[in-house]
């Protein structure tokens, strides 16, 4: 299925679907691409501070369900922290992302919208990148592990809520 993207950051931007919604057995297979959480549940527990998605709400390109009960600001309004499951900032700016080389033209948003698209049935030749830098973040998890008692939320909140950002369960730290 062709999608055609028409947003605040992207417009005419088209690409195919070629795996079924929630299918990423072939990533898991060539990659080891194991996520922790969905799209949706990651902007159900509270992501980026509610900013990063909420322009594409009132777009066809993910599924309805996933707005139901995401967390987001409106158009137009700055990121709320308060809205982030550890009630955190753990972002650092677009911009950064982009001095660092971090996003591609097909994913202008950075990682979180390359996985939204993978996740919906998208394979693209940025997969593997992303996926490496995907694995990459988990070295947190270890740091959690090792200084915070389990289930203790308040030892490194923006360690854990940058996990989340990364589809990173660490409620489960």
């Amino acid at each position: 299925m062709e999608v055609v993207v028409n947003n605040a950051m992207q417009v005419g931007y088209r690409y195919l679907r070629t795996r079924p919604m929630a299918d990423l057995s072939d990533l898991e297979e060539k990659y080891q691409f194991f996520p922790e959480l969905t799209p949706k549940e990651m902007l159900e527990l509270g992501v980026f501070g509610g900013k990063y998605f909420n322009d594409v709400v009132e777009t066809d390109e993910y599924p309805k369900e996933w707005w139901v009960n995401a967390k987001l600001v409106g158009v137009g309004m700055p990121a709320d922290p308060s809205l982030n499951f550890f009630g955190v900032d753990a972002s650092i700016s677009l911009r950064e992302w982009e001095e660092k080389g971090w996003v591609s033209d097909q994913d202008p948003r950075g990682w979180f919208e390359w996985y939204a698209r993978t996740f919906a049935g998208r394979r693209s030749e940025d997969d593997e990148r992303q996926i490496r830098r995907h694995r990459q973040f988990r070295r947190h998890i270890t740091q959690l592990v090792k200084y915070c008692p389990k289930g203790d939320f308040t030892c490194r909140p923006r360690q854990r809520q940058a996990l989340l950002h990364w589809a990173y369960d660490s409620r489960r730290y």
